[in-house]
């Protein structure tokens, strides 16, 4: 927790400097509203609407922890597969770098209409955008693991399957908590996409009607609630990644 206090008091003056800036300069050159609000009126914003957003707030954690679980584990099979086939690995491995070059926002109509507006489209959009950082991720933890400790173990009679649970998969978890929590923040950018499918609530539908009805203070008390679920889950995954794994250096 100190050591959290010591190098978070940095980042935490310069936000805060930021909106200090921010109001002086809505103050002083008399920006409206509509244009750009004041931080305190966001702030104020924010607070006294909390009954009107709260419902949205939680629809898009329920779709952004279902989504990112799934892709999750969608993304830690397929890079296991593709660890452990290399024949498997070299014909799909290009297919699914080609795949993240597809925009998500061209691609979501099309799953609309492939799926309808029920959640399904929703989740896909989520494991989409959670799942490819965490098999790069994975397969590069796995493509590192200590050449030596590998062969002493095929010498000593270890099997595919014992090497692979007992030395690879170890060896490369800080790697799929590094692509866990890139995931992690992605994820709520993910499900903010999916919202704007037709959903009936969450935050994207709360910014899409805000938007339309240019109240621009809306759209930011929607912006910082998506950075701070972003922030909110990128710092359970790095609490979590130290609970389990007590070999990694302090400070890495």
């Amino acid at each position: 927790m100190n050591t959290m206090m010591q190098k978070g008091w940095r980042p935490a003056f310069v936000l805060l400097l930021l909106f200090i800036l921010w109001e002086l300069s809505s103050k002083l050159f008399e920006i409206p509203a509509w244009l750009l609000p004041a931080p305190s009126q966001i702030w104020q914003v924010g607070i006294d609407e909390w009954q009107g957003y709260q419902h949205h707030l939680v629809a898009t954690i329920t779709l952004t922890l279902v989504g990112f679980s799934i892709g999750s584990l969608v993304g830690i099979v397929v890079a296991s597969c593709l660890h452990l086939l290399p024949l498997v690995r070299e014909a799909c491995y290009p297919l699914i770098i080609l795949s993240q070059n597809i925009p998500i926002i061209v691609l979501a109509p099309l799953l609309v209409i492939w799926f309808g507006f029920g959640m399904l489209p929703k989740i896909i959009i989520i494991t989409l955008v959670c799942f490819f950082p965490i098999v790069v991720a994975a397969l590069d933890g796995f493509r590192q693991t200590d050449r030596d400790l590998k062969h002493y173990m095929k010498m000593a009679g270890g099997t595919r399957s014992q090497i692979f649970r007992k030395l690879e998969w170890p060896h490369a978890m800080p790697s799929v908590f590094s692509g866990l929590k890139i995931s992690a923040t992605y994820s709520v950018m993910g499900a903010v996409i999916a919202e704007w499918l037709g959903a009936s609530e969450g935050i994207g539908v709360y910014m899409t009607l805000a938007s339309s009805s240019f109240r621009t203070d809306r759209v930011f008390v929607a912006i910082f609630l998506i950075m701070m679920l972003s922030l909110l889950f990128f710092a359970c995954i790095n609490l979590l990644e130290k609970k389990l794994i007590k070999w990694k250096p302090e400070g890495s």
